[in-house]
């Protein structure tokens, strides 16, 4: 039958109109995040440059289940330990109306607290995710936040028990409406992975992005290294959406001065690459964030 060339016009332009808003609008493989806020150096978000053609997502380092001392652990009792005084909810509020895609959430635990080590210690897994998702929700909600990510470093709890309580605290806080995306910032140690492996196996399917810490690998990485360990980690975290990642601290993995955007414009050549995440915002600022640039340029190529 034929088709009214008025009416075949019309659904050409709106064809190409859909097409148009597709190609515009950042896909699943073009998302950069970046940590902020855990050296109280001032940064804030507005100095971070943003590309308009990637999702960006900001995490505030950290939220703690310590007391405001820093010295005790609380059960899951959640306190705020980034620097509120230029990353508070209305600077959340400002950067997020300034930037249609730009996201922020907040990161969870965190290598140390007040000088020590911020340990993973629950008393049972019932007290914790009721007092998690208590106090978790609560500061989303002040602060106007999207997401968490989790990035407990050390344990006194066994690989299940971290499971079921990381695991209960994402699917209750999604099911309740209250984040919109969960991610785990594992790296490559025997007890770390153990315990991000078990919360995998189980909850996986929750789990949104895996922050993968490749900086925690040997400051002497190579490209074909950097890229075994990015296939390796993919494999264990199979069906995930492992993101690159480098530090601006010198602290160690493949660095951008060393060949790390080399490797990612490969693996983006194979379709491999879901994104890049930086650590941290507070150390990028002496170079200017050029490395920030530099990522979300290559993320922002059309594949």
């Amino acid at each position: 039958m034929a088709v009214p060339k008025l009416k075949l016009m019309i659904s050409l332009v709106f064809i190409q109109a859909l097409v148009t808003s597709i190609q515009a609008a950042p896909s699943n493989a073009d998302i950069f995040r970046e940590y902020i806020g855990a050296e109280f150096n001032n940064v804030k978000f507005s100095d971070v440059p943003i590309n308009p053609n990637v999702e960006f997502h900001f995490l505030l380092s950290f939220a703690i289940d310590y007391d405001t001392s820093g010295s005790s652990p609380t059960d899951g009792n959640f306190n705020v330990f980034w620097d509120t005084d230029n990353l508070g909810a209305s600077q959340v509020s400002d950067i997020k109306n300034a930037h249609s895609n730009v996201k922020v959430g907040l990161s969870l635990g965190g290598d140390s607290v007040n000088s020590g080590s911020a340990y993973f210690n629950p008393s049972s897994v019932d007290s914790w995710v009721s007092n998690a998702v208590s106090s978790l929700t609560s500061i989303i909600q002040q602060y106007n936040l999207d997401g968490i990510d989790i990035d407990y470093e050390h344990f006194k709890s066994d690989p299940n028990t971290f499971s079921e309580c990381i695991g209960r605290l994402i699917k209750t806080l999604k099911d309740n409406g209250v984040i919109k995306f969960a991610s785990i910032a594992p790296f490559d140690d025997d007890d770390v992975q153990s315990h991000y492996l078990a919360l995998w196996k189980n909850y996986g399917q929750l789990i949104d992005y895996v922050n993968f810490q490749f900086y925690a690998y040997d400051q002497s990485t190579t490209v074909s290294q950097f890229i075994n360990y990015y296939k390796q980690q993919s494999s264990n975290y199979n069906g995930g959406k492992v993101l690159a990642s480098f530090s601006t601290d010198g602290s160690g993995g493949l660095s951008p001065e060393n060949g790390f955007f080399t490797a990612c414009h490969r693996l983006k050549s194979e379709q491999n690459l879901h994104g890049i995440f930086v650590w941290s915002a507070d150390d990028s600022m002496k170079n200017g964030f050029r490395y920030e640039k530099q990522s979300q340029a290559l993320l922002a190529i059309p594949q």
